[in-house]
């Protein structure tokens, strides 16, 4: 191969890194006692964001949504890293399976 090949390559190659590199924005969700704080996360409607699920209580969550269609488990002291959207504006809710009574919250798009 002679240089201009090698550099096409390199750059065909590159190219689709540089667009997962994109910045997307991020959230922290925390889950504690039966709780999610904050019980609201407002984020950008029609992009991608990432929503990191702490779980800082003794025992195992379920981070699930319907709507988002997510199901997670995340033991005791762990956390989880979701990629989602882009969403429509609107309402999305979520609920920790294992405390669905009082573990409940919503993303909002706007």
């Amino acid at each position: 191969m002679n240089r201009f090949s090698v550099l096409l390559a390199a750059l065909t190659l590159s190219l689709p890194l540089a667009v997962l590199a994109e910045d997307i924005p991020a959230f922290k969700l925390t889950a504690k006692d039966g709780k999610f704080e904050p019980a609201t996360i407002e984020v950008p409607s029609g992009k991608r964001f990432k929503l990191e699920v702490v779980n800082a209580g003794t025992g195992a969550i379920e981070f699930e949504s319907k709507p988002l269609k997510q199901e997670k488990v995340i033991a005791a002291g762990a956390s989880a890293s979701l990629t989602l959207g882009p969403l429509k504006a609107g309402s999305y809710k979520f609920f920790d399976d294992y405390h669905e009574a009082t573990a409940q919250g919503t993303v909002v798009a706007k």
